[in-house]
């Protein structure tokens, strides 16, 4: 699958690599945050994910960087200078990406606002705690009395005894497991001896010849290893039918995985959490935005009133904007000008 967001820090990304991946859900954004350290004065809006954090500037969303969940080292906050706010508690994060560090400062301009903070660290621990969503595991705490310890999001669809893990020359006799996450075996002289395997870390599925015979063999990325692991059936009808329902499901997930990152942001509505959705769609494409905003609101014209109206985001009298649209969307679409 080529799964990067989540570990790689990356800057001025082009916006097909801003738009959620499968499975990719938004959990929080806030729309006046400043990237202090690298992006001083500058408003912007910062996206969280169940797998990364995406900042851009809302003048320019080709300022952009995002940061991958897994590269966070260290949460905290350090108290700065801001250029929009003067003196501000700021949320301070360090990463390490392709054994590069990076120093991040965000500063909430919303006084008294440590919502960033918050959603971040709750996040982030989400992340941590929910590891076997995504990664391979050989050897773990994954089995408990001959049977699977099941993650929270976890449906077990089959169990299959009698399945050889050809890894050792005499092979290993053992179950496997086929759940909605991941395919799992252990040994059955042995529960320790295991692996757990989740989808988004398989390459690929195939039934082939092997020093035993035919063997359904299962190969996984370079991230997780690059392993080859074989395993074989007593029968050729329980090998078929094994490879047809792991296949399935595999590729079912591969297009719609789940992370386990589960974080509920309590202060959004269902409602907000879908327009956020939206208008992180909507920088993917910044020329068709300005095009298409611009001309229908120039095409409908303003509200023709005989006296401008005040408006409190700009803190200026205004011409009374037109039903439908508001004066921060004009405000993001209009380009600058030097």
């Amino acid at each position: 699958m080529g799964i990067w967001e989540d570990k790689e820090v990356k800057f001025d990304i082009p916006f097909t690599e801003m738009r959620l991946r499968p499975g990719e859900k938004i959990i929080d954004r806030l729309d006046n945050i400043e990237d202090t350290k690298g992006n001083a004065g500058d408003r912007g809006r910062l996206v969280v994910t169940n797998i990364r954090m995406l900042w851009h500037s809302i003048t320019s969303p080709r300022i952009n960087l995002t940061i991958g969940l897994n590269c966070i080292m260290a949460i905290n906050t350090k108290e700065v200078n801001s250029r929009l706010t003067g003196t501000a508690q700021a949320l301070h994060i360090l990463t390490l990406s392709n054994k590069t560090r990076f120093e991040f400062i965000f500063t909430n301009l919303v006084p008294g606002s440590t919502r960033h903070l918050t959603t971040i660290s709750g996040v982030h621990k989400a992340y941590l705690s929910s590891r076997l969503y995504r990664e391979l595991k050989l050897r773990g705490a994954i089995i408990q009395h001959k049977h699977l310890k099941m993650l929270p999001l976890e449906q077990v669809y089959s169990t299959m005894d009698g399945v050889w893990n050809l890894s050792s020359d005499q092979g290993s006799l053992g179950t496997f497991i086929v759940t909605n996450i991941r395919c799992a075996w252990f040994a059955s002289t042995n529960e320790g001896f295991n692996i757990s395997l989740p989808y988004i870390q398989i390459n690929t599925i195939v039934i082939r010849d092997s020093k035993f015979g035919q063997a359904l063999v299962i190969t996984t990325s370079d991230e997780s290893g690059g392993f080859v692991l074989g395993f074989r059936l007593d029968t050729e009808e329980n090998m078929n039918k094994l490879y047809k329902e792991l296949y399935a499901v595999y590729s079912t997930s591969i297009n719609h995985p789940i992370y386990g990152v589960e974080y509920q942001i309590s202060a959004m509505s269902s409602e907000q959490q879908n327009s956020d959705i939206l208008d992180v769609d909507a920088i993917d494409d910044p020329k068709g935005e300005i095009t298409n905003t611009l001309a229908a609101y120039l095409a409908e014209g303003g509200h023709k009133t005989d006296k401008p109206v005040y408006c409190p985001e700009l803190g200026l009298a205004v011409e009374q904007i037109k039903n439908g649209f508001t004066i921060q969307k004009l405000w993001e679409v209009i380009p600058a000008t030097n």
